[in-house]
């Protein structure tokens, strides 16, 4: 039976010379760097570096150390590389507060803001998608490297090595998929389509600190201490997941990229390389109040649209902490969030609940709450995951 491989290194924390170290071990025991790279190829570099800018030390971004590990291993084998992602910002160089562009210039490696180059549009043969629009650095590159951040998500559930693939697209678009897909299923699988473009040839997670809560960047910093490998993107999502606390199937990304052959994301089809699932396993990792995920796959699809309805988290705005900066009032694919003396107010008539306020929000300003009955649902699940946990 042919087994994905997933390799898994310890390091505690942000240190230059560590950081490379434990990359360079984990592609060892993957089979080496040198031999899934072709030396001097052209190399696109898909960060996950999530607008409006942040610095890293707010787990929100790829941190820029662990990258720099990877861009020295790159140039050691005389590779052309491109690092990018598609971002918003106010600033010229939305680089400069994630320290990326310091990184980049001092190895001089071209970072690119996606936006500038433009996109092309591509076939999708996807569940959801007939079309995407691709960024051409990723089309045209020899060899696609995709690193994430382990974070929980507030709408997903969990933002991985496919839901990454998501930058490559430009952010108009994704916006307008928030407003269209606002089923966190369907969206998922709408994410998988985008993935199935441009599958990376190889993914490295940034899961030294990692995001929990409400993430992708309203949750809270955690020392996870690890970095993971893979060839397959699916079969690394499946073990960060595992790692952290979740069933992986309950992941609607990696289960529906599984069922679709794109890659491992059943725990037993996996091997580990270096340390093992149970001896990094994070207890009490908290994960974001809308991961249910097991309720989709126990019952029909009517009531499982019913009950995400109840588990909804709605957005409001904590006037005291709003900072007036209107980052989420521009993201709103609605126009839910709108400016009021100053500060802002989420019309909830019009809100789809899609979570894009919450994510920019980098002052903590939006609480997100849940119906009386969705309370009870997820007050049920919370105790089932400790009844299930004493057996």
């Amino acid at each position: 039976m042919y087994k994905a491989k997933v390799s898994i290194v310890k390091v505690k924390e942000y240190k230059s010379e560590e950081v490379y170290k434990a990359i360079k071990k984990g592609l060892d025991l993957i089979g080496g760097l040198e031999n899934i790279l072709k030396p001097r190829s052209k190399v696109f570099v898909k960060i996950n570096h999530l607008s409006p800018p942040s610095s890293p030390d707010k787990a929100i971004v790829t941190h820029p150390i662990f990258t720099k590990g990877i861009l020295c291993l790159l140039k050691e084998l005389n590779c052309k590389i491109t690092v990018g992602d598609d971002i918003q910002s106010e600033n010229k160089d939305g680089f400069l507060i994630s320290g990326y562009r310091e990184v980049c210039d001092k190895l001089g490696v071209r970072l690119v803001n996606l936006k500038e180059i433009g996109f092309r549009q591509v076939d999708c043969h996807g569940q959801i998608l007939k079309k995407a629009y691709i960024s051409p650095l990723v089309l045209e590159a020899d060899f696609i490297l995709n690193l994430p951040k382990l974070k929980t998500h507030s709408f997903t559930v969990f933002t991985g090595a496919v839901k990454n693939l998501f930058g490559i697209i430009p952010c108009g678009l994704r916006i307008n998929y928030h407003r269209q897909y606002i089923r966190n299923d369907v969206f998922s699988y709408m994410l998988v389509d985008i993935f199935s473009c441009t599958p990376p040839h190889l993914n490295i997670m940034d899961g030294i600190i990692a995001m929990q809560g409400e993430g992708p960047s309203a949750g809270t910093p955690r020392n996870v201490g690890v970095i993971l490998a893979s060839k397959d993107a699916v079969a690394l999502d499946a073990v960060a997941t595992r790692i952290i606390g979740f069933n992986t199937m309950d992941i609607f990304t990696t289960q529906n990229a599984h069922e679709r052959g794109l890659g491992i994301g059943e725990i037993k089809k996996i091997e580990t390389a270096g340390e093992k699932i149970r001896d990094v396993e994070v207890r009490n990792f908290k994960h974001s109040a809308i991961a249910l995920g097991f309720i989709r796959k126990k019952i029909p699809a009517f009531l499982y649209a019913y009950f995400q309805d109840q588990l909804i988290l709605i957005p409001e705005i904590l006037r005291e902490k709003c900072s007036g900066c209107l980052e989420c009032m521009n993201i709103c694919p609605k126009g839910a969030a709108k400016s009021d003396n100053g500060k802002v107010k989420i019309d909830k008539n019009i809100c789809i609940h899609c979570m894009c306020c919450h994510e920019v929000c980098r002052f903590h300003a939006i609480k997100l709450k849940r119906r009386p009955l969705g309370k009870i649902i997820n007050g049920a699940y919370s105790f089932y995951k400790k009844v299930k946990s004493f057996f």
